[in-house]
């Protein structure tokens, strides 16, 4: 069966759409831990972030750093926090968090539940900042 990330990837699952080419998706987390908290997922379906080929990898972490300087464009924070945990989801994936202080990054964090609207508000701001 599918991931949820392929699922959002095909089209099946609705997302706030930051940023795609043909490798790669960037989205916004419904439970983000700050607002712009943003998914990095490769359109491969691979569970273990390490088992992508070498230079799938290295072109993974460069697109995440185009949609990072956007959300850092777009949402105000001193940096942005990347995390690979990888437990949560069986699909390889980047978090990208805008931080104020190091516990911004702390997952164990209560996770938001921001409005649709506001949802869709934050990823245009992003997108429209997105350099490929």
């Amino acid at each position: 069966m599918a991931s949820i990330f392929s699922r959002i990837i095909a089209g099946e699952i609705p997302s706030y759409k930051i940023a795609e080419n043909e490798k790669f998706y960037a989205f916004l987390d419904i439970n983000p831990l700050q607002k712009g908290h943003t998914l990095v997922v490769p359109k491969k379906e691979t569970d273990y972030i390490f088992d992508i080929e070498d230079n799938d990898l290295a072109e993974m972490i460069v697109f995440a750093k185009k949609v990072a300087v956007a959300v850092k464009e777009a949402i105000p924070c001193v940096k942005i926090g990347v995390a690979v945990i990888g437990l949560e989801v069986r699909h390889a994936h980047i978090h990208l968090v805008p931080m104020q202080k190091e516990g911004d990054l702390n997952f164990s964090n209560k996770k938001m539940t921001l409005p649709a609207e506001e949802m869709e508000q934050i990823a245009k701001a992003i997108s429209e900042k997105v350099v490929l």
